[in-house]
Protein backbone atom coordinates (compact mmCIF):
# COMPACT_ATOMS: atom_id res chain seq x y z
CA UNK A 1 0.00 0.00 0.00
CA UNK A 2 1.23 3.49 -0.77
CA UNK A 3 3.01 5.63 1.79
CA UNK A 4 0.47 8.42 1.41
CA UNK A 5 -2.50 6.18 2.02
CA UNK A 6 -2.63 6.70 5.77
CA UNK A 7 -1.92 10.43 5.70
CA UNK A 8 -4.90 12.60 6.41
CA UNK A 9 -8.08 12.38 8.41
CA UNK A 10 -10.18 9.22 8.34
CA UNK A 11 -13.28 9.77 6.23
CA UNK A 12 -15.33 8.51 9.20
CA UNK A 13 -14.24 11.66 11.05
CA UNK A 14 -14.92 14.10 8.21
CA UNK A 15 -17.18 17.09 8.88
CA UNK A 16 -20.74 16.94 7.63
CA UNK A 17 -20.57 17.90 3.95
CA UNK A 18 -22.62 18.01 0.76
CA UNK A 19 -22.23 14.29 0.04
CA UNK A 20 -23.45 13.41 3.54
CA UNK A 21 -26.40 15.76 3.09
CA UNK A 22 -27.36 14.23 -0.26
CA UNK A 23 -27.38 10.69 1.10
CA UNK A 24 -29.16 11.74 4.30
CA UNK A 25 -31.91 13.62 2.43
CA UNK A 26 -32.31 10.77 -0.05
CA UNK A 27 -32.54 8.15 2.70
CA UNK A 28 -34.85 10.22 4.90
CA UNK A 29 -37.17 10.93 1.96
CA UNK A 30 -37.18 7.20 1.25
CA UNK A 31 -38.20 6.48 4.83
CA UNK A 32 -41.00 9.06 4.67
CA UNK A 33 -42.20 7.51 1.41
CA UNK A 34 -41.96 3.96 2.82
CA UNK A 35 -43.96 4.87 5.91
CA UNK A 36 -46.57 6.61 3.76
CA UNK A 37 -46.89 3.61 1.42
CA UNK A 38 -47.58 1.29 4.35
CA UNK A 39 -49.89 3.66 6.21
CA UNK A 40 -52.05 4.91 3.33
CA UNK A 41 -53.56 1.48 2.67
CA UNK A 42 -55.56 1.58 5.92
CA UNK A 43 -57.47 4.76 5.13
CA UNK A 44 -57.78 3.79 1.44
CA UNK A 45 -59.40 0.47 2.32
CA UNK A 46 -62.04 2.20 4.42
CA UNK A 47 -63.24 3.88 1.21
CA UNK A 48 -62.72 0.83 -1.04
CA UNK A 49 -64.98 -1.64 0.79
CA UNK A 50 -68.11 -0.98 -1.25
CA UNK A 51 -66.54 -0.18 -4.65
CA UNK A 52 -64.44 -3.36 -4.57
CA UNK A 53 -66.87 -5.51 -2.56
CA UNK A 54 -64.28 -6.35 0.08
CA UNK A 55 -64.89 -8.68 3.01
CA UNK A 56 -62.69 -9.10 6.09
CA UNK A 57 -60.45 -11.62 4.35
CA UNK A 58 -59.60 -9.34 1.42
CA UNK A 59 -59.23 -6.28 3.62
CA UNK A 60 -56.70 -8.10 5.77
CA UNK A 61 -54.85 -9.54 2.78
CA UNK A 62 -54.61 -6.21 0.94
CA UNK A 63 -53.53 -4.52 4.15
CA UNK A 64 -50.82 -7.13 4.71
CA UNK A 65 -49.76 -7.46 1.05
CA UNK A 66 -46.98 -4.88 1.28
CA UNK A 67 -45.77 -6.32 4.57
CA UNK A 68 -45.32 -9.75 3.02
CA UNK A 69 -43.58 -8.11 0.06
CA UNK A 70 -41.10 -6.45 2.41
CA UNK A 71 -40.07 -9.92 3.55
CA UNK A 72 -38.74 -10.95 0.13
CA UNK A 73 -37.62 -7.49 -0.92
CA UNK A 74 -35.40 -6.92 2.09
CA UNK A 75 -33.98 -10.45 2.05
CA UNK A 76 -33.04 -10.44 -1.63
CA UNK A 77 -31.87 -6.83 -1.58
CA UNK A 78 -29.53 -7.55 1.32
CA UNK A 79 -27.83 -10.37 -0.57
CA UNK A 80 -27.66 -8.36 -3.80
CA UNK A 81 -26.24 -5.12 -2.37
CA UNK A 82 -23.54 -7.01 -0.48
CA UNK A 83 -22.41 -8.42 -3.84
CA UNK A 84 -22.93 -5.56 -6.33
CA UNK A 85 -22.95 -2.50 -4.07
CA UNK A 86 -25.46 -0.02 -2.71
CA UNK A 87 -25.54 2.72 -5.37
CA UNK A 88 -27.67 1.20 -8.16
CA UNK A 89 -30.34 -0.31 -5.88
CA UNK A 90 -30.58 2.98 -3.97
CA UNK A 91 -31.89 4.76 -7.09
CA UNK A 92 -33.90 1.98 -8.71
CA UNK A 93 -36.07 1.14 -5.69
CA UNK A 94 -37.36 4.74 -5.76
CA UNK A 95 -38.13 4.43 -9.48
CA UNK A 96 -40.03 1.16 -9.03
CA UNK A 97 -41.95 2.60 -6.07
CA UNK A 98 -43.07 5.48 -8.27
CA UNK A 99 -44.27 3.21 -11.09
CA UNK A 100 -46.13 0.82 -8.79
CA UNK A 101 -47.74 3.63 -6.78
CA UNK A 102 -49.24 5.09 -9.96
CA UNK A 103 -50.24 1.65 -11.21
CA UNK A 104 -52.53 1.05 -8.22
CA UNK A 105 -54.96 3.64 -9.60
CA UNK A 106 -55.90 1.40 -12.52
CA UNK A 107 -56.68 -1.79 -10.56
CA UNK A 108 -60.15 -3.08 -9.70
CA UNK A 109 -59.65 -6.76 -8.90
CA UNK A 110 -58.75 -7.32 -5.21
CA UNK A 111 -56.30 -10.07 -6.21
CA UNK A 112 -54.49 -7.68 -8.56
CA UNK A 113 -54.36 -5.08 -5.82
CA UNK A 114 -52.81 -7.63 -3.45
CA UNK A 115 -50.17 -8.38 -6.09
CA UNK A 116 -49.42 -4.70 -6.60
CA UNK A 117 -49.14 -4.10 -2.85
CA UNK A 118 -46.85 -7.13 -2.59
CA UNK A 119 -44.52 -5.74 -5.28
CA UNK A 120 -44.64 -2.31 -3.69
CA UNK A 121 -43.72 -3.94 -0.39
CA UNK A 122 -40.70 -5.55 -2.07
CA UNK A 123 -39.57 -2.07 -3.05
CA UNK A 124 -40.07 -0.83 0.51
CA UNK A 125 -38.11 -3.77 1.92
CA UNK A 126 -35.27 -3.21 -0.53
CA UNK A 127 -35.25 0.49 0.33
CA UNK A 128 -35.06 -0.26 4.05
CA UNK A 129 -32.02 -2.44 3.46
CA UNK A 130 -30.03 -0.33 1.03
CA UNK A 131 -30.90 3.00 2.67
CA UNK A 132 -29.87 1.91 6.15
CA UNK A 133 -26.62 0.38 4.85
CA UNK A 134 -25.60 3.35 2.70
CA UNK A 135 -26.44 5.98 5.30
CA UNK A 136 -24.69 4.16 8.14
CA UNK A 137 -21.57 3.64 6.01
CA UNK A 138 -21.28 7.27 4.87
CA UNK A 139 -22.35 9.18 7.98
CA UNK A 140 -19.51 10.59 10.13
CA UNK A 141 -18.99 8.51 13.25
CA UNK A 142 -19.69 11.28 15.74
CA UNK A 143 -23.26 11.82 14.48
CA UNK A 144 -24.04 8.29 13.25
CA UNK A 145 -26.12 7.26 16.26
CA UNK A 146 -28.19 10.42 16.11
CA UNK A 147 -28.67 10.15 12.35
CA UNK A 148 -29.79 6.52 12.47
CA UNK A 149 -32.18 7.31 15.31
CA UNK A 150 -33.81 10.07 13.27
CA UNK A 151 -34.50 7.61 10.45
CA UNK A 152 -37.36 6.16 12.45
CA UNK A 153 -38.76 9.66 13.00
CA UNK A 154 -38.82 10.11 9.23
CA UNK A 155 -40.56 6.77 8.72
CA UNK A 156 -43.09 7.52 11.45
CA UNK A 157 -43.77 10.96 9.99
CA UNK A 158 -44.57 9.38 6.63
CA UNK A 159 -46.74 6.74 8.27
CA UNK A 160 -48.69 9.32 10.27
CA UNK A 161 -49.19 11.90 7.52
CA UNK A 162 -50.67 9.19 5.32
CA UNK A 163 -53.63 9.02 7.71
CA UNK A 164 -54.27 12.74 7.57
CA UNK A 165 -53.52 12.97 3.84
CA UNK A 166 -56.04 10.22 3.16
CA UNK A 167 -58.73 12.05 5.11
CA UNK A 168 -57.86 15.29 3.31
CA UNK A 169 -58.04 13.71 -0.15
CA UNK A 170 -61.36 12.13 0.74
CA UNK A 171 -62.83 15.53 1.67
CA UNK A 172 -61.59 17.43 -1.39
CA UNK A 173 -64.75 16.63 -3.27
CA UNK A 174 -67.19 13.96 -4.30
CA UNK A 175 -64.86 11.49 -6.00
CA UNK A 176 -67.39 8.70 -5.98
CA UNK A 177 -66.06 5.19 -6.37
CA UNK A 178 -62.62 6.46 -7.41
CA UNK A 179 -61.89 8.16 -4.10
CA UNK A 180 -59.88 5.24 -2.75
CA UNK A 181 -57.79 5.19 -5.93
CA UNK A 182 -56.59 8.77 -5.48
CA UNK A 183 -55.82 8.02 -1.85
CA UNK A 184 -53.81 4.85 -2.37
CA UNK A 185 -51.76 6.16 -5.31
CA UNK A 186 -50.89 9.46 -3.58
CA UNK A 187 -47.60 7.88 -2.48
CA UNK A 188 -46.38 8.48 -6.04
CA UNK A 189 -45.65 12.12 -5.20
CA UNK A 190 -43.24 11.20 -2.39
CA UNK A 191 -41.65 8.48 -4.54
CA UNK A 192 -40.99 11.06 -7.27
CA UNK A 193 -39.27 13.44 -4.85
CA UNK A 194 -37.19 10.58 -3.44
CA UNK A 195 -36.07 9.54 -6.91
CA UNK A 196 -35.08 13.10 -7.83
CA UNK A 197 -32.93 13.46 -4.72
CA UNK A 198 -31.19 10.08 -5.07
CA UNK A 199 -30.06 10.36 -8.68
CA UNK A 200 -26.25 10.70 -8.69
CA UNK A 201 -25.65 9.25 -5.21
CA UNK A 202 -22.19 7.68 -4.65
CA UNK A 203 -21.23 4.14 -3.70
CA UNK A 204 -20.38 3.25 -0.09
CA UNK A 205 -16.67 3.71 0.79
CA UNK A 206 -16.82 0.78 3.19
CA UNK A 207 -18.29 -1.51 0.52
CA UNK A 208 -15.63 -0.35 -1.95
CA UNK A 209 -12.94 -1.07 0.64
CA UNK A 210 -14.29 -4.55 1.35
CA UNK A 211 -14.95 -5.53 -2.27
CA UNK A 212 -12.74 -3.47 -4.58
CA UNK A 213 -9.75 -2.77 -2.37
CA UNK A 214 -8.10 0.23 -0.74
CA UNK A 215 -7.19 2.03 -3.96
CA UNK A 216 -10.76 2.15 -5.27
CA UNK A 217 -12.13 3.13 -1.85
CA UNK A 218 -9.54 5.89 -1.46
CA UNK A 219 -10.39 7.31 -4.89
CA UNK A 220 -14.05 7.45 -3.88
CA UNK A 221 -13.25 9.25 -0.63
CA UNK A 222 -11.01 11.78 -2.41
CA UNK A 223 -13.65 12.44 -5.07
CA UNK A 224 -16.41 13.31 -2.62
CA UNK A 225 -14.56 14.56 0.48
CA UNK A 226 -11.19 15.80 -0.72
CA UNK A 227 -7.59 14.65 -0.96
CA UNK A 228 -6.89 15.33 2.71
CA UNK A 229 -9.14 12.47 3.82
CA UNK A 230 -8.05 8.86 4.07
CA UNK A 231 -9.25 5.39 4.95
CA UNK A 232 -9.24 4.22 8.56
CA UNK A 233 -5.91 2.80 9.74
CA UNK A 234 -7.72 -0.21 11.15
CA UNK A 235 -10.57 -1.82 9.30
CA UNK A 236 -12.91 -4.63 10.17
CA UNK A 237 -11.56 -8.15 9.98
CA UNK A 238 -12.32 -9.58 6.57
CA UNK A 239 -14.86 -12.36 6.63
CA UNK A 240 -16.61 -14.48 4.07
CA UNK A 241 -19.52 -12.67 2.47
CA UNK A 242 -21.53 -15.86 2.35
CA UNK A 243 -25.09 -15.37 3.60
CA UNK A 244 -24.67 -18.44 5.81
CA UNK A 245 -21.98 -16.67 7.84
CA UNK A 246 -24.90 -14.98 9.59
CA UNK A 247 -25.51 -18.31 11.34
CA UNK A 248 -21.87 -18.99 12.21
CA UNK A 249 -20.72 -19.39 15.83
CA UNK A 250 -19.47 -15.78 15.72
CA UNK A 251 -22.71 -14.19 14.50
CA UNK A 252 -25.74 -16.38 15.28
CA UNK A 253 -26.55 -14.58 18.54
CA UNK A 254 -26.49 -11.22 16.80
CA UNK A 255 -28.60 -12.56 13.93
CA UNK A 256 -31.20 -14.13 16.20
CA UNK A 257 -31.42 -11.05 18.42
CA UNK A 258 -31.79 -8.73 15.44
CA UNK A 259 -34.56 -10.81 13.84
CA UNK A 260 -36.54 -11.49 17.03
CA UNK A 261 -36.48 -7.97 18.47
CA UNK A 262 -37.58 -6.42 15.16
CA UNK A 263 -40.35 -9.01 14.66
CA UNK A 264 -41.69 -8.61 18.18
CA UNK A 265 -41.86 -4.83 17.83
CA UNK A 266 -43.53 -4.59 14.44
CA UNK A 267 -46.21 -7.24 14.96
CA UNK A 268 -48.20 -5.29 17.57
CA UNK A 269 -47.31 -1.96 15.93
CA UNK A 270 -48.80 -2.79 12.53
CA UNK A 271 -51.58 -5.06 13.77
CA UNK A 272 -52.97 -2.36 16.06
CA UNK A 273 -52.22 0.78 14.05
CA UNK A 274 -53.47 -0.34 10.63
CA UNK A 275 -56.77 -1.61 12.02
CA UNK A 276 -57.03 0.87 14.88
CA UNK A 277 -60.80 1.43 14.41
CA UNK A 278 -61.38 -2.30 14.98
CA UNK A 279 -59.33 -2.24 18.18
CA UNK A 280 -60.81 0.93 19.68
CA UNK A 281 -64.33 -0.28 19.01
CA UNK A 282 -63.58 -3.33 21.16
CA UNK A 283 -62.30 -1.00 23.90
CA UNK A 284 -65.56 0.99 23.90
CA UNK A 285 -63.89 4.14 22.58
CA UNK A 286 -66.20 6.20 20.42
CA UNK A 287 -65.17 8.38 17.45
CA UNK A 288 -62.51 6.24 15.72
CA UNK A 289 -61.10 9.20 13.79
CA UNK A 290 -60.38 11.11 17.01
CA UNK A 291 -58.74 8.05 18.56
CA UNK A 292 -56.71 7.53 15.40
CA UNK A 293 -55.44 11.10 15.50
CA UNK A 294 -54.56 10.70 19.18
CA UNK A 295 -52.79 7.39 18.62
CA UNK A 296 -50.73 8.81 15.78
CA UNK A 297 -49.89 11.99 17.71
CA UNK A 298 -48.58 9.99 20.66
CA UNK A 299 -46.67 7.74 18.27
CA UNK A 300 -44.82 10.79 16.93
CA UNK A 301 -44.17 12.05 20.47
CA UNK A 302 -42.84 8.64 21.44
CA UNK A 303 -40.40 8.60 18.52
CA UNK A 304 -39.02 12.00 19.53
CA UNK A 305 -38.59 10.77 23.11
CA UNK A 306 -36.84 7.66 21.81
CA UNK A 307 -34.46 9.76 19.70
CA UNK A 308 -33.45 11.73 22.79
CA UNK A 309 -33.13 8.68 25.05
CA UNK A 310 -31.55 6.05 22.75
CA UNK A 311 -28.05 7.58 22.42
CA UNK A 312 -27.82 8.14 26.19
CA UNK A 313 -28.66 4.66 27.45
CA UNK A 314 -27.52 1.10 26.95
CA UNK A 315 -28.81 -0.36 23.66
CA UNK A 316 -29.56 -3.60 25.45
CA UNK A 317 -31.40 -1.93 28.32
CA UNK A 318 -33.35 0.26 25.90
CA UNK A 319 -34.71 -2.82 24.12
CA UNK A 320 -35.51 -4.82 27.24
CA UNK A 321 -37.43 -2.19 29.16
CA UNK A 322 -39.43 -0.82 26.24
CA UNK A 323 -40.63 -4.35 25.52
CA UNK A 324 -41.66 -4.96 29.12
CA UNK A 325 -43.17 -1.48 29.50
CA UNK A 326 -45.40 -1.82 26.43
CA UNK A 327 -46.44 -5.33 27.52
CA UNK A 328 -47.37 -4.08 31.01
CA UNK A 329 -49.61 -1.29 29.66
CA UNK A 330 -51.30 -3.62 27.20
CA UNK A 331 -51.87 -6.17 29.99
CA UNK A 332 -53.76 -3.57 32.03
CA UNK A 333 -55.86 -2.70 28.98
CA UNK A 334 -56.68 -6.38 28.44
CA UNK A 335 -57.49 -7.36 32.04
CA UNK A 336 -59.43 -4.24 33.01
CA UNK A 337 -62.74 -5.27 31.58
CA UNK A 338 -65.39 -2.61 31.36
CA UNK A 339 -62.90 0.24 31.85
CA UNK A 340 -64.26 3.74 31.22
CA UNK A 341 -63.65 5.07 27.74
CA UNK A 342 -61.50 7.86 29.20
CA UNK A 343 -59.19 5.31 30.89
CA UNK A 344 -58.96 3.28 27.70
CA UNK A 345 -58.11 6.46 25.83
CA UNK A 346 -55.26 7.28 28.25
CA UNK A 347 -53.86 3.74 28.23
CA UNK A 348 -53.97 3.59 24.45
CA UNK A 349 -51.99 6.83 24.32
CA UNK A 350 -49.45 5.50 26.82
CA UNK A 351 -49.08 2.26 24.88
CA UNK A 352 -48.55 4.03 21.56
CA UNK A 353 -45.93 6.27 23.18
CA UNK A 354 -43.88 3.44 24.71
CA UNK A 355 -44.11 1.30 21.57
CA UNK A 356 -43.01 4.27 19.47
CA UNK A 357 -40.05 4.87 21.79
CA UNK A 358 -38.95 1.28 21.22
CA UNK A 359 -39.04 1.38 17.41
CA UNK A 360 -36.27 3.99 17.30
CA UNK A 361 -33.84 1.08 17.74
CA UNK A 362 -35.04 -0.62 14.54
CA UNK A 363 -32.71 1.36 12.25
CA UNK A 364 -30.10 2.07 14.90
CA UNK A 365 -29.33 -1.39 16.31
CA UNK A 366 -29.25 -3.91 13.40
CA UNK A 367 -26.47 -2.18 11.38
CA UNK A 368 -24.31 -2.26 14.51
CA UNK A 369 -24.69 -6.03 14.83
CA UNK A 370 -23.08 -6.99 11.49
CA UNK A 371 -19.70 -6.36 9.78
CA UNK A 372 -19.59 -4.44 6.48
CA UNK A 373 -19.40 -7.56 4.28
CA UNK A 374 -22.61 -8.92 5.82
CA UNK A 375 -24.40 -5.74 6.85
CA UNK A 376 -26.77 -5.72 3.89
CA UNK A 377 -27.55 -9.43 4.28
CA UNK A 378 -27.95 -9.14 8.05
CA UNK A 379 -30.23 -6.12 7.92
CA UNK A 380 -32.14 -7.67 5.02
CA UNK A 381 -32.71 -10.93 6.90
CA UNK A 382 -33.78 -8.96 9.98
CA UNK A 383 -36.41 -7.01 8.04
CA UNK A 384 -37.57 -10.15 6.22
CA UNK A 385 -38.07 -12.03 9.48
CA UNK A 386 -39.92 -9.11 11.03
CA UNK A 387 -42.41 -8.95 8.16
CA UNK A 388 -43.54 -12.51 8.87
CA UNK A 389 -44.91 -11.21 12.15
CA UNK A 390 -46.12 -7.91 10.76
CA UNK A 391 -47.84 -9.52 7.78
CA UNK A 392 -49.49 -12.30 9.73
CA UNK A 393 -50.54 -9.92 12.50
CA UNK A 394 -52.12 -7.49 10.06
CA UNK A 395 -53.82 -10.22 8.04
CA UNK A 396 -55.20 -12.11 11.02
CA UNK A 397 -56.14 -9.26 13.39
CA UNK A 398 -59.58 -8.62 11.81
CA UNK A 399 -60.27 -12.36 11.74
CA UNK A 400 -59.15 -13.05 15.33
CA UNK A 401 -60.98 -10.01 16.66
CA UNK A 402 -64.15 -10.99 14.83
CA UNK A 403 -64.02 -14.59 16.07
CA UNK A 404 -62.65 -14.21 19.61
CA UNK A 405 -62.86 -10.56 20.58
CA UNK A 406 -60.36 -7.77 21.09
CA UNK A 407 -59.06 -9.20 24.40
CA UNK A 408 -57.63 -12.28 22.66
CA UNK A 409 -56.08 -10.06 20.01
CA UNK A 410 -54.38 -7.91 22.63
CA UNK A 411 -53.24 -11.03 24.53
CA UNK A 412 -51.41 -12.21 21.40
CA UNK A 413 -49.70 -8.83 21.18
CA UNK A 414 -48.71 -9.04 24.86
CA UNK A 415 -47.16 -12.48 24.35
CA UNK A 416 -45.17 -11.16 21.40
CA UNK A 417 -43.80 -8.23 23.44
CA UNK A 418 -42.84 -10.49 26.35
CA UNK A 419 -41.00 -12.89 24.02
CA UNK A 420 -39.08 -9.95 22.58
CA UNK A 421 -38.08 -8.76 26.03
CA UNK A 422 -36.93 -12.20 27.18
CA UNK A 423 -34.86 -12.87 24.05
CA UNK A 424 -33.15 -9.48 24.32
CA UNK A 425 -32.47 -10.03 28.01
CA UNK A 426 -30.82 -13.38 27.29
CA UNK A 427 -28.99 -12.73 24.01
CA UNK A 428 -28.80 -9.06 23.02
CA UNK A 429 -25.19 -7.82 22.74
CA UNK A 430 -24.28 -4.33 23.85
CA UNK A 431 -23.20 -2.20 20.86
CA UNK A 432 -22.98 1.25 22.44
CA UNK A 433 -19.34 2.28 23.09
CA UNK A 434 -20.55 4.22 26.13
CA UNK A 435 -21.74 1.02 27.78
CA UNK A 436 -18.99 -1.48 27.15
CA UNK A 437 -19.36 -2.55 23.52
CA UNK A 438 -16.35 -4.65 22.54
CA UNK A 439 -15.45 -4.01 18.94
CA UNK A 440 -17.16 -5.27 15.82
CA UNK A 441 -20.05 -7.67 15.65
CA UNK A 442 -17.72 -10.57 14.90
CA UNK A 443 -16.87 -10.78 18.59
CA UNK A 444 -18.88 -13.79 19.83
CA UNK A 445 -20.15 -13.34 23.33
CA UNK A 446 -20.57 -9.74 24.12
Amino acid sequence: MGSNEHKGISFANAPYSSVHKKIAVGTFMGQICDGYILGIVGIALSYAVQPLGLDGFWMGLIGAGALFGILLGSLFAGIVIDRIGRKTAYTFVALFSLVLSVGQFFLSDPAHLVAARFLLGMCVGADYTVGVALLSEWTPERIRTKMMSWLMAAWTFGYIISYFAGLLIATLGDMGENGWRWIICSSALLALVTLAVRVGSPESPQWMLAKRGRTAALELVHRYLGANYALPDQVEKSVSASFFMLFSPQLWRNTLTSCVFFLCQVLPFFAISIFLPVVVKGLNIENPHASGMMYNAFTMIGVFIGIIVAPRVSRRGFLIWTFYGAAAILTVMTLWRGMPASAAFVLLGAFSTVLAISIVAEWLYPPELFPTELRGSGVGLTIAASRIGAGMGTWMLPVVTEQYGVSVTLACCIATLVIGGVVCQLLAPETSPRFGARGVALSPGH
